[in-house]
């Protein structure tokens, strides 16, 4: 009876059940295809990033171009370009104009830097090393004497370092490295390559701190492309994964996984000793104090022996030459006078201009990145001690009465303490 009277309703059912069937289902495809759309878009976001990022062979091209009309020489040049036993692998590139691959040249891996002229755009940004000129490699000129060349190279050190009283033994030092075949001379090809190299700061950082264990040695130079030795490991910490993974993978999450693909905390002790020794390498050094600008995991790397070695050092400059460049620049607030990432003066309000002093030393910046390296997984007989000290480290200024007194002192009790608590492990 109940039937008869309501004769639709059991059609009605099965219809409002079909279009909800049909509504999610719909629902489900947008969304399905809204993500692969938005994927796709990352993706060649992304990938348009690294083909803008890595142009290894349009560098290749640049030098092999001069090298064989005769513009420059160096003793990459012929396993570059003719015998092509110099290979350029993955790509490390984080700027356009600073190209720079894993390579393996015979049967050696190093890491190939090569500068890249950025003609599209102007960059007004803290660059203190100046773009390739419109004339590639035009310094020094044909009939320029061996003389003359040391005079210009003597100026140049004079402009970057200040008026050090041993410039000319650096100036001899350039010499020997220039000559890249060896033969007691500097052909006119060796000194437009020498001369594009020196105007790096990385470049001339590697020669006067050849002899230093923890920086890269130079295996040689094409024009002002160069070799330099691998590291085994390319960041302080963390892991390596595909660009792709990388994308969906949130920062905070990142950081906290990198924290734990690190070596033993004995082993994190020696690479931070090496760390606080490279320091002290280039504090009052031979030729002059230098400016550590850009204290990041990704500039320093280790060896299979836990070594520290560093990987970029592009970012350390000669503070004669960054007071210089850096004291006339207007500013608005302290936000203005910033090069790199942690080389910071203070905006002087009456003149609108940038003041001349770096307010932290390359040690407290060491300590800052070494922080929470080294407190994670300490020991606790020392955890206590080491925070105190690496406080301590952190708060040193430039301009605090006794400076260099203070930062040997700190410097010196942090690698006593470090190196007492490992001495007698197998991982030191």
């Amino acid at each position: 009876m109940a039937r008869s009277l309501c004769p639709g309703a059991w059609l009605r059912k099965p219809y409002y059940l079909q279009a909800r069937f049909s509504y999610v289902r719909m629902k489900y495809l947008f969304f399905s295809w809204l993500v692969v759309f938005v994927g796709s878009w990352i993706i060649y976001v992304q990938y348009s990033t690294y083909t803008e990022l890595c142009r290894g062979k349009d560098c290749k091209k640049i030098i092999c171009d001069k090298y064989k009309t005769g513009v420059i020489d160096g003793p990459a040049c012929n396993s570059l370009c003719v015998t092509e036993t110099l290979y350029f692998g993955k790509c490390l590139s984080t700027k356009p104009n600073n190209q720079m691959y894993l390579g393996i040249w015979g049967n050696l891996p190093g890491v190939v830097k090569c500068q890249m002229e950025q003609a599209l755009h102007l960059d007004f940004g803290t660059e203190l090393e100046p773009r390739k000129e419109i004339v590639l490699f035009d310094k020094p000129t044909r009939g320029t004497t061996v003389q003359k060349f040391k005079e210009m190279v003597y100026s140049l050190f004079k402009a970057k370092l200040g008026d050090q009283g041993n410039l000319s033994e650096l100036v001899n030092l350039i010499l020997t490295v220039a000559d890249g075949d060896k033969d007691g001379q500097v052909s006119l090809g060796e000194a437009k390559s020498a001369w594009a190299l020196l105007q790096l700061n990385e470049f001339l950082l590697m020669v006067i701190l050849q002899d230093k264990e923890h920086t890269p040695k130079l295996m040689g130079f094409c024009g002002d492309l160069y070799v330099m030795e691998s590291v085994e490991y390319t960041s302080l910490y963390g892991i390596s994964l595909p660009w792709v993974i990388e994308l969906f993978i949130p920062s905070g999450f990142r950081r906290s996984m990198d924290q734990l693909f690190t070596p033993s905390w004995p082993r994190k002790a020696k690479i931070a000793i090496g760390l606080l020794e490279f320091v002290e390498d280039v504090f009052h050094g031979p030729y002059g104090n230098f400016l550590m600008c850009d204290i990041s995991a990704k500039n320093l790397g280790y060896n299979d022996k836990y070594d520290l070695k560093m990987v970029d050092m592009r970012k350390i400059v000669p503070e004669t030459n960054l007071k210089e460049l850096i004291k006339d620049r207007h500013c608005e607030s302290d936000l203005d006078c910033v090069y790199g990432t942690d080389c910071r003066t203070s905006c002087d309000q009456s003149t609108m201009k940038c003041t001349s002093e770096v307010i932290q030393p390359n040690l407290a910046k060491a300590c800052q990145l070494l922080k929470d390296y080294l407190l994670r997984g300490a020991p606790s007989e020392i955890r206590e001690e080491l925070e105190k000290q690496l406080y301590s480290c952190i708060a040193l200024k430039v301009t605090a009465n006794q400076m260099e007194m203070e930062h040997s002192l700190i410097l010196n009790n942090l690698k006593t303490l470090l190196w007492k608590k490992i001495s007698y492990t197998n991982d030191s």
